[in-house]
């Protein structure tokens, strides 16, 4: 697929077969994902993966049998791999204490750092790895984890110094698409609308 029709493609896809992912599909397509830009080439983007029955340790914490039995998008927890996005936010500062950086400032802590680079080099890898999944055909859906994050890190054993940046369900698209999502009908404004040329331009209102 071109990368235009992947970017045009891509969708969050909430209903799935319970099928298997292959293995080393899935890995090329994480090894690619990760050729994202990166702050210093810090490259402190990780991933934790869970198939087969390992994804019930996921969805038992954060969606348990009576909330599941009435959740919308009830075919989510099939999809076949549910992949956690993780970053090490220390990792920056260590990296721009180094000498080609140092005269940053930015190695004396996180508190230097006006833009959390952590957050937008894991945002370029997800969606890398979004455009990926549309272009090979299968399906992804990104969420958050949010008030479940500690106990998702103490169920999966991953050191206190990660932070989860997001889960993505990845595996086959069920032919029955299930309910929409809330947000699907809102579209996106005009183009000229988030283009500012040449300084910025607030948006002109609406006529009434």
């Amino acid at each position: 697929m071109e990368l235009d029709r992947a970017i045009r493609a891509r969708r969050m896809v909430r209903a799935f077969d319970d099928l298997p992912v292959d293995p080393s599909a899935l890995t090329e397509l994480l090894d690619l994902a990760r050729r994202a830009p990166s702050a210093g080439h810090t490259a402190a983007t990780e991933f934790v993966v869970l198939t087969g029955d390992d994804r019930r340790r996921y969805w038992d914490l954060t969606l348990p049998a009576e909330r599941r039995a009435n959740f919308t998008f009830s075919t989510l927890p099939l999809a076949g791999a549910l992949v956690l996005v993780l970053t090490t936010p220390e990792a920056y500062p260590q990296r721009y204490s180094e000498p080609d950086k140092r005269r940053t400032g930015l190695g004396e802590g996180l508190d230097r750092w006006p833009v959390p680079f952590w957050w937008v080099d894991a945002g370029a890898v997800i969606e890398n790895l979004l455009l990926l999944v549309a272009d090979r055909g299968l399906g992804a859906c990104l969420f958050g984890v949010f008030e479940h994050e500690a106990a998702i890190c103490t169920e999966l054993n991953i050191p206190p110094d990660r932070r989860i940046v997001a889960a993505i369900a990845v595996g086959h698209p069920s032919d029955d698409s299930g309910p929409r999502g809330r947000s699907q009908d809102r579209s996106r404004p005009p183009i000229e609308q988030i283009i500012h040329r040449q300084g910025y331009s607030p948006a002109e209102p609406e006529p009434s």
